[in-house]
């Protein structure tokens, strides 16, 4: 049975396994495809035995049916453990426990590109979203980067596919945030530029089943309707 709770160390993108003895380290293997797990996290107890000092940070939750899972994220105290195994390998190797499998999926980035637009009167062009954890809400422009894209190139391209306009950006660097969900996890970064265009609202061609409306608001009632912490955080760097 595999333990309630484990503990994450990484370091320099090598990760910290054991078998199901809890005698480690261990590597992965790509490509191997086992019926059966044989390696995993360890315990704190593990840990301890292992003789690696390590300093808690934050804990994920991780469900899997009704089974739930703690993951206790810290930082070891030691050089690099050359002998710990990639953490890109642990992802193809299928003797690996889906929570370790999981929870390393859970710490890679969600790299976000939005862009405050602005008009010949310093307003902002928000848009009300149809979908996602938002819906309802109100939001900058902008989304997911595809792979390999430019921050700045994903927020121009999101514009252009959620309200049909192609914008400037500005020479203003970008405002950069990161967050996690505490308990799930599951980390953001965004980059928020400042972009400028001053059509009027009916030129746009809002997609369909993703925007549900646009407008024009001033930077004190963008603030206060943006749903997001990253908008809010972007939007108030235009108040210095």
């Amino acid at each position: 049975m595999h333990p309630r709770t484990v503990v994450y160390l990484e370091h320099d993108g090598k990760l910290l396994l054991v078998d199901e003895n809890g005698d480690g380290p261990k590597d992965c293997i790509m490509g191997r495809n086992l019926n059966e797990v044989v390696l995993r996290f360890p315990t704190p107890e593990e840990v301890e035995h292992l003789g690696v000092a390590w300093t808690a940070g934050r804990e994920t939750d991780l469900r899997f049916g009704n089974e739930t899972y703690t993951v206790l994220h810290g930082e070891p105290e030691i050089d690099w453990p050359e002998h710990w195994t990639w953490k890109d390998k642990v992802v193809s190797d299928n003797a690996v426990h889906p929570v370790a499998r999981e929870a390393v999926y859970r710490s890679l980035h969600r790299l976000v590109s939005k862009v405050m637009i602005r008009n010949n009167k310093n307003e902002i062009l928000m848009a009300k979203v149809e979908r996602g954890f938002f819906k309802g809400y109100w939001g900058l422009p902008g989304g997911y980067m595809n792979h390999s894209e430019e921050p700045a190139e994903g927020c121009v391209r999101e514009t252009q596919e959620e309200l049909g306009i192609l914008i400037e950006l500005d020479n203003r660097k970008p405002v950069i945030t990161q967050r996690s969900f505490f308990r799930d996890g599951v980390s953001f970064v965004s980059f928020t530029y400042c972009g400028r265009w001053n059509g009027s609202i009916d030129e746009l061609k809002l997609k369909e089943g993703e925007i549900e409306a646009a407008a024009w608001f001033s930077l004190h009632d963008a603030i206060e309707n943006a749903a997001s912490e990253f908008d809010k955080l972007a939007l108030e760097s235009l108040q210095d």
